[in-house]
């Protein structure tokens, strides 16, 4: 049995592919770029801006289950 995580404090799926799943006790989180998810744009800034944006995205998907970094 497999869940599907959606929710928007991460950038929306644009693709054949979803933000997390849970399936068996694991959750699996996609690749991520540095996209807002209020704008659904890629930031401006550095690498550390991007990195950071990019935790973010990773950690609404885990919140969902209550799960953190």
């Amino acid at each position: 049995m497999r869940d599907v995580i959606s929710t928007p404090g991460a950038p929306k799926a644009i693709g054949p592919y979803s933000q997390a799943i849970r399936a068996n006790g694991f959750v699996f989180v996609s690749g991520q770029v540095a996209i807002d998810p209020a704008t659904q744009n890629v930031i401006q800034g550095d690498a550390g801006a991007q990195t950071d944006r990019v935790i973010k995205n990773l950690s609404a998907s885990l919140k969902v289950y209550g799960i953190g970094l």
